[in-house]
């Protein structure tokens, strides 16, 4: 195969053990060539700028700047831009944000090495991928949390162990408010105490730790 015709790919992970794995995989394939490694968001902006790749595999999670505000970023100068969502985590609400962003597939980082192939192919050739595991999440919660932003302060300290009291003081407002709050936040979430919430929070990928 000619190198012309070959899927140019960027690969952005902070993790380097990973990236080059990840690298190893797609070069071994008659029909890839990895033009170009990030190890940060900010990274990735500038790399595919520079490589304009024909796919490129996008970390959720990275420094500096995070995939998906990477993804936002690279698809408002580039609005063809291929990109495919790459994370530990399953949540919903990750998933949503990668896809809102403009990510074209979203895979969580156990995939095996066939379905990473088959994701690429099918997005340069201008589809989607959208593995069973990741639609089952997002067919769970069919609607995101809903959450205000003081909701989610309020949850972001229910996460850190933070009691009433606690998260009163933290926000300079009234105790009878975060109870207020709290009452919400279990029944947007669906849950019926604090733990259930932090710990559907953070699978969710609501709230990151």
């Amino acid at each position: 195969m000619s190198e012309s015709s070959r899927i140019r790919i960027l690969i952005a992970e902070d993790h380097l053990i990973a990236r080059v794995g990840v690298k190893t995989i797609l070069n071994a394939q008659p029909d890839m060539r990895v033009v170009a490694e990030a190890a940060s968001g900010s990274q990735a902006v500038e790399l595919y700028r520079k490589h304009r790749p024909d796919v490129a595999l996008m970390d959720v999670r990275m420094p500096s700047m995070s995939g998906v505000e990477a993804t936002t970023a690279i698809r408002a100068e580039f609005p063809e831009a291929r990109i495919i969502a790459l994370s530990t985590y399953g949540g919903d609400e990750d998933i949503r944000r990668a896809l809102q962003a403009g990510a074209r597939a979203y895979l969580t980082k156990d995939v095996l090495h066939d379905e990473l192939i088959r994701a690429i192919r099918a997005v340069h050739s201008g589809g989607t991928y959208m593995p069973p595991t990741v639609a089952a999440a997002l067919k769970a919660s069919a609607l995101p949390a809903g959450l205000s932003h003081r909701e989610m302060e309020v949850l972001s300290l229910i996460v850190k162990g933070f009691g009433n009291k606690q998260i009163a003081f933290e926000l300079s407002i009234a105790e009878h408010t975060v109870k207020n709050h709290v009452k919400n936040i279990l029944s947007k979430l669906g849950v019926d105490d604090r733990t259930q919430a932090a710990t559907a929070a953070i699978q969710r990928g609501i709230i990151h730790l």
